[in-house]
């Protein structure tokens, strides 16, 4: 078999515009900035678009059947918002965030204690260095962290760095044996190969011993041989004269 996996989807080759969309069959998707003006290559899949910088995965969009539309992840323009930060707050990809979720209340609180202290250039600097923990980060350790910060008054994106690292190590799962009841499956013996280990382990028989009596019976069944011919007397007759 193969090494690498079957890829089922349509390979494209489309080039990132100044605005880090690509253009799939009618419809725009956001990939990271850095890779404006390049061609990236993207598996067109049934239910989603893939794209990869040689062999690694740079973004996942759910694929679009309305065309002429766009979708755009806010982490792939966080470092061109980090430097043009008055363009955060009216952005596409700040609007689609908030839509499908992903930039939560704990993230507005944050934002707007952030302004309050350190205004709105270095507020939404702050912000913006928050949100680029996700990437190495799950995000409910992130919004702990945020809370947590929050909580004391310390508004600034190392002390929720350090709250998030600790909620990451102090509710780490379980590994999945330990965790997940698995069946007892009771194996059967294995069985032994020697001879007399077999012969052993056979149940007993009760049949009873092989018997040739009914052979002695066709014995006695066998006709006579039948009586041999009298031998042919020969009488010699002397010849001569008398």
């Amino acid at each position: 078999m193969p090494a690498d996996d079957f890829d089922p989807g349509l390979i494209l080759h489309p080039r990132v515009d100044r605005s880090a969309l690509i253009t799939v069959r009618m419809v725009k998707y956001s990939v990271p900035a850095h890779l404006i003006g390049q061609r990236v290559r993207v598996s067109l899949r049934a239910s989603c678009v893939v794209v990869f910088e040689g062999r690694t995965v740079l973004a996942t969009h759910p694929r679009l059947g309305t065309r002429g539309v766009t979708r755009v992840e806010l982490d792939h323009y966080l470092e061109v918002l980090r430097h043009k930060p008055g363009a955060f707050r009216g952005s596409t990809a700040l609007a689609q965030a908030r839509a499908a979720g992903a930039f939560t209340a704990a993230h507005d609180a944050f934002w707007a204690a952030a302004r309050k202290t350190s205004g709105d250039v270095a507020g939404t600097q702050a912000l913006i260095d928050v949100l680029l923990l996700h990437r190495s980060l799950p995000s409910d350790a992130v919004i702990a962290g945020i809370t947590s910060a929050l909580s004391v008054g310390a508004i600034s994106p190392d002390v929720v760095a350090v709250e998030a690292r600790r909620h990451a190590t102090t509710h780490t799962p379980a590994p999945a044996s330990q965790t997940r009841g698995g069946t007892v499956v009771n194996l059967p013996p294995r069985r032994p190969t020697n001879p007399h280990q077999v012969i052993a382990h056979l149940p007993e028989d009760t049949r009873p011993l092989p018997t040739v009596t009914a052979y002695d019976e066709l014995l006695c069944r066998r006709q006579p041989d039948p009586a041999p011919a009298p031998a042919e007397t020969h009488h010699h007759t002397p010849t001569g004269t008398p």
